[in-house]
């Protein structure tokens, strides 16, 4: 399927419009709005606007109401194996926010940060090993350079505090590895489920999101039940609040469009960029101060993307598996 650059391209710079707007709005409802909400329920809730939003988009694409309703009968309700295919990466993203808590418990706040990162060449890594594509050097010293650039941007220097939490290094680390490891497998794995067959990307995102759904309720319970029966599933819900799911859906729906035409790696790199961006408009509405490492951080992201982005062979679609093995692909590196 020929995709133009240019559209590749528009899908890349909205989905990093609307990440840093999304980050910038959460900040503000998290800072300045006065009363917190559950993020547990917010989550949820966005899962669930994704999904009445993809099952509008399919029903404009299939054109009426009894074909949008025997595409759903076949694809969704009908296919038991489909709908577990695609709840895998709905629990492996809920095992990695899971881990990524655990680790940040127990590791130093700089350190969670830095390791954290790891998940960019983590994602590269899987991208090569589970759909046969090869990266050239330049572009492997560019994801590195990335995950650098990422890393200064968000970097805040240790605080020394009073209050001494009792922390297992061992257990952060084993943590961020499993969160770092369940990041890259589950982006690529949907890639892969994506690009393996002519069904709809909608349909897709119908069936990921309703095993989301399920997922998220299960977080809701678990994590704030006992506050969500006492004062309601919607407590502290603003204008702000909507706006910030609302967000969310958006950029949810943009992800799998990035994911279905290009691919996992230039989806982190519009991430980075959306920090960028959204750092930069902290600056103007909350006064956050600008570091030399935030600076730094920032030109080394501009330069990975641009090397990334040099003319090279086209790796956004999935290649046959016959063509090199995976010793040979990562000995290109």
């Amino acid at each position: 399927e020929n995709v133009s650059l240019l559209f590749k391209l528009y899908c890349l710079t909205v989905m990093t419009l609307v990440a840093a707007t999304y980050t910038v709005a959460l900040r503000y409802t998290r800072t300045v709005e006065t009363e917190l909400y559950f993020s547990t329920t917010a989550v949820c809730i966005t899962e669930v606007i994704k999904l009445f939003l993809s099952v509008g988009i399919l029903a404009k694409e299939t054109g009426s109401l009894a074909r949008l309703i025997t595409s759903l009968k076949e694809n969704v309700f009908g296919s038991p194996t489909e709908l577990l295919k695609l709840s895998v990466p709905s629990l492996v993203y809920a095992l990695q926010n899971n881990m990524a808590f655990v680790a940040l418990s127990n590791l130093d706040a700089a350190v969670y940060q830095v390791t954290y990162q790891l998940k960019i060449p983590c994602t590269a890594l899987c991208t090569v090993l589970m759909l046969n594509r090869t990266l050239s050097k330049l572009q492997w010293f560019s994801v590195f350079m990335l995950c650098g650039g990422v890393t200064l941007v968000q970097w805040k220097p240790a605080q020394a505090t009073k209050v001494q939490v009792e922390q297992n290094p061992w257990l952060g680390f084993g943590a961020i590895a499993v969160a770092v490891l369940c990041s890259g497998f589950a982006g690529v794995y949907f890639e892969k489920v994506l690009k393996s067959s002519d069904t709809s990307l909608w349909v897709r995102n119908i069936q990921m999101y309703l095993s989301g759904i399920v997922v998220t309720l299960f977080g809701v319970y678990m994590s704030d039940g006992a506050q969500v029966l006492e004062k309601g599933f919607f407590y502290g819900y603003t204008y702000y609040v909507w706006f910030v799911i609302f967000l969310a859906s958006v950029g949810g729906l943009y992800t799998s469009v990035v994911v279905k035409y290009t691919d996992n790696i230039m989806k982190g790199f519009s991430a980075a960029a959306a920090i960028v961006l959204s750092t930069v408009a902290s600056v103007i509405l909350f006064g956050l101060q600008i570091t030399a490492t935030f600076s730094l951080g920032a030109l080394l992201v501009c330069i990975s993307i641009y090397l990334y982005g040099l003319p090279r062979q086209d790796t956004t679609k999935i290649q046959p598996s016959e063509t090199k093995s995976s010793k040979e692909r990562l000995a290109t590196v």
